[in-house]
């Protein structure tokens, strides 16, 4: 499906291209400060697991077979767009061929057989000949009364004929507990947020699709948890412009910490994170990477 940028007509390339706000980076300095300079200021390279690259390899699949005529949209047919899929993203980044001994390697069938169970998954829960999305993996973007700019990708966006809208997520891991469904839910309000502020009309649904144990999750947000949910995302910002200034990112110390990439470099565990090297000119430094859109 073609990738879509709802951007002020008005705003033009340097307005779009200075620093922006997305889920990810919000959700990581909410989380811990520290992790949000290593990934958004130090840009520490992290290793992908074979969980996330596949996640990203369905969420193509789903793309693609939205992207077919209604009546193309079989399960035959996404299941021979897989390898494909594989091989594209593998071309992109062949650093990614690190995660399996070569292409004879016993586990990468095995990965891509569990890639093909979450598409099973997929059609068990949803029938996409029935569905007609506006639009798959929607960029959006807006700027904030305040001035924040915020903007992120919505994996698939659904306007009923009467005009409501529904934002879908596929997530290709099991639906997680109560901290992993708040973590997947600010996500979605802030692309809840994004698109009222861009359309002037509030998502009816919010729909997350656990592919791993195909369960859903809906939720129909209001006007007065969006205005709260912006109040929230401004602080955000502001505070990481306070950080920025004087680099004090402190670290959060919390039960995620056991899966964070950065431990080693965490004054919470003994380590020592590497000299601060300002805020960043890059204004992509917020932006999300397709792994961090298929968690």
């Amino acid at each position: 499906m073609t990738e879509i940028a709802e951007q002020p007509a008005q705003q033009d390339e340097t307005t779009r291209r200075r620093p922006a706000l997305s889920p990810s980076r919000a959700g990581d300095f909410k989380q811990c400060p520290l992790l949000y300079r290593f990934r958004a200021v130090d840009r520490i390279p992290e290793k992908p697991t074979r969980a996330q690259v596949r996640g990203t390899v369905v969420h193509s699949v789903l793309e693609r077979l939205y992207a077919l005529p209604a009546e193309q949209r079989d399960r035959d047919r996404a299941g021979e767009m897989l390898t494909p899929a594989w091989e594209e993203l593998l071309a992109e980044q062949p650093e990614l061929a690190e995660l399996f001994e070569g292409p004879e390697d016993p586990e990468l069938e095995k990965w891509l057989s569990s890639a093909s169970g979450l598409l099973d998954a997929y059609f068990e829960m949803e029938d996409p000949q029935r569905l007609q999305p506006e639009s798959c993996e929607l960029r959006v973007e807006t700027e904030l009364p305040s001035g924040v700019l915020l903007r992120g990708f919505i994996d698939r966006v659904d306007v009923a004929p009467t005009g409501e809208i529904r934002l879908v997520d596929y997530k290709t891991g099991r639906a997680p507990g109560e901290i992993g469904e708040a973590k997947a839910m600010f996500q979605m309000k802030f692309y809840a947020l994004v698109l009222w502020r861009l359309r002037g009309e509030i998502p009816r649904q919010l729909l997350l699709m656990y592919l791993a144990n195909k369960q859903k999750l809906a939720y129909a947000p209001d006007e007065d948890e969006l205005r709260r949910f912006e109040r929230t995302l401004e602080a955000i910002w502001q505070a990481i412009l306070k950080a920025g200034k004087t680099g004090d990112f402190r670290p959060n110390p919390s039960k995620l910490c056991d899966w964070c990439d950065h431990k080693a470099l965490c004054p919470s565990f003994g380590g020592t994170p590497p000299p601060y090297p300002g805020w960043p000119e890059d204004p992509t430094a917020n932006e999300e990477s397709i792994l961090d859109r298929t968690d």
